[in-house]
C-alpha cells in the first residue's frame, strides 16, 4: 500500500463520495458551472449584453409593415426595421443603467398604467355565463332605460322684437291656432323666425335640453300631442308647440340589449378588479406627510418644517 493510499484510506469523508445525493449534487453543480460558461462565453458577449430578438418577434414587425404598406418589407427594410429595434433597445437599457427612469413624472405614470391594465386584463379573461349576465341585468335595468323620444314643431315668439310682450302675443297666437293642423298656414304668420329648427323629429329630452334649456325639455316631456299648446319658456324666449309624436321610455328586454349589457358588466368587473388590485397593493405602503394634509394651507409646509414639527403618516387599508 502506497502511502497515498494509507491517507486516502484514513480521509473522515471518504465514504460521503459513495452517496447518491453527493453523486446528485456535484452533477447538478458540473451542469450550472456549464451552462453558465457557455451563456457569458456566446459570441463573447454577457446574457444581460445580448439582444435577443425572436421568430415573434419578426413576425410581428412584418405584420405591423404589411398593415401599413399593404405588402410584405423587402430584406433591405426588414433589416431596417430590426436595427430600429435594437436602436430602441439598446437605448431603453443605457437609460435603466443610467437611472434615468427614476423619479421621471412620465415614466411613473406609464408604469402605473400598464399595471391598472394588467389588474383590469384579470377581469376581463372571465367570460360570465347567460345566468349571472342576467341576473346582473336585473339589479341594473335602470342604467339601460330608454329615454322617451318625441317629435314636435314649435312656433317661436322673440323677447328682442316684441320685448315685454313676447308671452302675451304668443297667448294671443294660441287662441288663433285653436283647433288648426301642425301644418296650419296661419301657424307660419304668427310666429318670428327661429335660428335652428322649426320641427325635431324623434328627440330626446336630453338633446332638447341642450337645445332649448332642461325647463323647456321637462315642459314639453308633459305635453299631450295632437295640439297647438303653450306658451313655453325656453332660453331663446317663448314658445307654442305640437307635439306629433310621443314614444314612452321604457326598460328594453334583456335580449335587445344584451351586447350592451355584457360591455357594461365588463367594466364594471375591471373595475372592481382594479380597486381590489390597487387596495392591495396600498396596504403594504405608509404615507409619511410633513404636515396633517386636512390642515394645511399655502406655505405651512415651510414653516411647521422650521418649527421642527414631526411628520405625521397616513398608513395603507
Amino acid at each position: 500500500m502506497t502511502i497515498i493510499d494509507r491517507i486516502w484510506s484514513r480521509l473522515p469523508w471518504k465514504g460521503l463520495l459513495r452517496e447518491p445525493l453527493v453523486h446528485f449534487m456535484l452533477l447538478g453543480a458540473f451542469l450550472f458551472a456549464m451552462y453558465a460558461y457557455t451563456e457569458r462565453s456566446h459570441g463573447g458577449v454577457e446574457q444581460s449584453k445580448q439582444i435577443r430578438l425572436t421568430i415573434d418577434d419578426l413576425s410581428q414587425m412584418v405584420l405591423v409593415f404589411r398593415s401599413q404598406w399593404r405588402r410584405d418589407p423587402t430584406p433591405e427594410e426588414l433589416r431596417s426595421l430590426v436595427e430600429d429595434k435594437v436602436h430602441e433597445e439598446v437605448l431603453y437599457r443605457e437609460a435603466i443603467a443610467l437611472g434615468i427612469d427614476k423619479d421621471d413624472t412620465i415614466v411613473k405614470r406609464r408604469m402605473a398604467q400598464k399595471m391598472q391594465f394588467l389588474a383590469e386584463d384579470v377581469a376581463a379573461a372571465r367570460e360570465p355565463g347567460p345566468e349571472e349576465l342576467g341576473n346582473w341585468y336585473d339589479a341594473n335595468r335602470d342604467r339601460f332605460a330608454l329615454p322617451p323620444r318625441i317629435s314636435l314643431r314649435h312656433l317661436y315668439f322673440s323677447p328682442d322684437r316684441r320685448g315685454a310682450h313676447a308671452r302675451e302675443d304668443a297667448e294671443v297666437a294660441l287662441t288663433k291656432l285653436a283647433g288648426q293642423p301642425e301644418d296650419s298656414n296661419l301657424a307660419a304668420t304668427v310666429a318670428d323666425t327661429f335660428m335652428f329648427q322649426e320641427y325635431y323629429r324623434d328627440r330626446a329630452p336630453e338633446f332638447l335640453g341642450k337645445e332649448f334649456g332642461p325647463n323647456f325639455a321637462l315642459a314639453v316631456a308633459r305635453l299631450s300631442p295632437g295640439s297647438w299648446q303653450g306658451p313655453v319658456e325656453s332660453g331663446f324666449g317663448w314658445h307654442l308647440v305640437f307635439v306629433d309624436m310621443l314614444i314612452p321610455g321604457r326598460v328594453p328586454a334583456f335580449e335587445e340589449v344584451e351586447a350592451d349589457v355584457k360591455t357594461a358588466w365588463l367594466a364594471e368587473q375591471k373595475a372592481q378588479a382594479w380597486q381590489k388590485a390597487y387596495q392591495d397593493m396600498r396596504a403594504k405602503y405608509t404615507v409619511l406627510l410633513p404636515v396633517p394634509v386636512g390642515n394645511m394651507q399655502a406655505g405651512d409646509d415651510t414653516s411647521r418644517s422650521k418649527q421642527g414639527l414631526a411628520p405625521s403618516s397616513e398608513h395603507g387599508s
